[in-house]
């Protein structure tokens, strides 16, 4: 029996990212060549400043390509409606929108507006698409609390269920567990990941917490100074590709143990 054909909703052609001002040209990595597909957990990670927010940032269609591709369920993205493109990808980011002293159903209700009339109205479909999406993270007990009353783990979450609301194919995490304890990263990853299976939907997560992106994501993207290699957890721990990450004199990624090691 052949193996069914993979749905691929985002990918790019020879896509160059970075920035541009009158003087100059900073480009952080160019032809790069990655796709992102329904149902999926992909987590992309790399050092410090290598550029994984600049790359969210581009491929959410929130920051222009220096050149190259980027398309969106076959279509060029630079022809999508911005307003079309929020029904597509939605964006969830570290840190906390100046929206914080909303109620929790109040901050999820934002994630309707591409959806929503002139007056930013919700209809009886938008309500239900927010119970659905409290229901599914597990919200519906906080939906009354305000945002600034949060745990970090709560408003993470309640983030996570905004992009739920908007209900697109794409769900971009830019270190959705940055600020969170140990528990609430796993549960975090667990519920993405539940996300990504049982909805079906595309997930593309930013971190730094590589014994857990090596244990729960479908493919890791390691971005590095020569450019982005995509893998599955598996084949990357086979070749010590995580090493690539590090300075190989002072520590490495020891794929039996899953830990790091000092040198």
């Amino acid at each position: 029996m052949s193996k069914k054909k993979e749905h691929i909703v985002l990918r790019t052609k020879s896509l160059s990212i970075g920035y541009r001002s009158r003087s100059k040209v900073q480009v952080i990595t160019q032809n790069a060549d990655v796709e992102l597909g329904a149902g999926r957990l992909v987590c992309l990670v790399g050092r410090n400043g290598i550029g994984k927010s600049t790359l969210l940032r581009t491929l959410s269609g929130m920051q222009p390509a220096l050149g190259g591709d980027i398309f969106v369920e076959g279509m060029p993205m630079q022809d999508i409606p911005s307003r079309e493109l929020a029904k597509k990808i939605s964006l969830v980011l570290t840190e906390r929108p100046p929206t914080s002293n909303l109620t929790v159903q109040e901050l999820i209700a934002l994630g309707r507006q591409p959806y929503t009339n002139w007056i930013g109205k919700l209809r009886q479909e938008d309500m239900q698409q927010i119970r659905v999406a409290m229901e599914q993270s597990e919200l519906c007990d906080l939906g009354d609390k305000r945002c600034d009353e949060l745990s970090d783990g709560q408003f993470q979450r309640a983030m996570i269920c905004r992009a739920l609301a908007q209900d697109t194919d794409i769900i971009i995490l830019d270190e959705p567990t940055a600020h969170l304890d140990v528990q609430h990263k796993v549960e975090t990853f667990k519920l993405l990941r539940r996300i990504s299976r049982e909805l079906h939907r595309a997930i593309l997560i930013s971190t730094h917490e590589i014994q857990l992106a090596a244990q729960i994501a479908d493919e890791l993207w390691l971005m590095t100074e020569n450019g982005i290699y995509c893998d599955t957890p598996g084949n990357i721990l086979k070749t010590n590709g995580l090493n690539l990450l590090f300075d190989a004199n002072s520590v490495e990624f020891d794929a039996i143990t899953m830990q790091f090691i000092m040198k």
